[in-house]
């Protein structure tokens, strides 16, 4: 049986491995991967590109993944001078994005991808949520996890694919300040928007926090269960090979 295609948006940022230091690299955390992995469908990372979204044509969902900021200019605001954002993501992603919703493919987006879809939904972003909330609780210190309670609504979406969940890890000091043309259906205690979604197609929902990185990442199980509810994409036969 097929697995179902899941494209996941990859970073470009400067990495070491073996001899090598500071090399510009195309790079998404595998926890993103294992998630798909085990959820059984096949994960698929794809660049920073906006050249064309021909790709959504043989994927069956879109995950798109966590890192920096998006641009405020995306959402007509001066940068704040905690706002980090990367350009290239912004612009190869939104194209995605757009094709796939045409398209009707399945759409998570995880902390910056929730962010991400409530930008291109025509929403407002937070910049630096401790000016908001007054406290660091989402990003309590570099590379340490948040922990704290979270609550959805009745009937949504995001109630049922995360039903008995009350607590989430986060890492994040951006949050949806307006959610567009998107239903907000999950809060932290605080009041920062924890979960978004599209009520008028089959599966698009956006969570604040990172389920790759949970026990229990059922957000990125749904996503592999819808994408393998749509129709299988039928590829073309490979040309044959010619003889030397």
């Amino acid at each position: 049986m097929r697995r179902p295609l899941i494209g996941i948006s990859a970073y470009v940022e400067p990495a070491d491995w073996a001899v090598w230091r500071g090399v510009p690299a195309v790079l998404v955390p595998q926890a993103y991967v294992r998630a798909v992995t085990a959820a059984g469908g096949r994960a698929v990372v794809l660049p920073p590109d906006d050249q064309d979204a021909d790709v959504v044509a043989v994927l069956d969902g879109l995950l798109l993944a966590g890192g920096a900021d998006v641009g405020p200019g995306r959402y007509g605001q001066p940068p704040h001078p905690r706002t980090e954002d990367r350009p290239d993501r912004d612009a190869g992603e939104l194209t995605l994005l757009a094709a796939a919703l045409a398209a009707g493919l399945p759409v998570l987006g995880v902390c910056r991808g929730m962010q991400l879809l409530a930008v291109a939904y025509g929403g407002a972003l937070h910049q630096h949520l401790p000016d908001v909330v007054g406290h660091d609780e989402h990003r309590p210190a570099p590379g340490v996890y948040g922990d704290h309670a979270v609550r959805f609504a009745a009937g949504s979406l995001a109630a049922a694919v995360l039903a008995g969940v009350d607590r989430v890890n986060s890492y994040h000091h951006q949050a949806v300040a307006d959610p567009g043309r998107l239903s907000v259906t999950g809060w932290a205690a605080d009041g920062v928007i924890e979960a978004v979604e599209d009520p008028a197609l089959p599966f698009v929902l956006g969570v604040q926090w990172h389920p790759e990185n949970e026990s229990d990442p059922r957000p990125i199980a749904a996503l592999v269960e819808a994408a393998g509810r749509r129709p299988p994409v039928v590829a073309a036969a490979p040309a044959a090979l010619r003889p030397v």
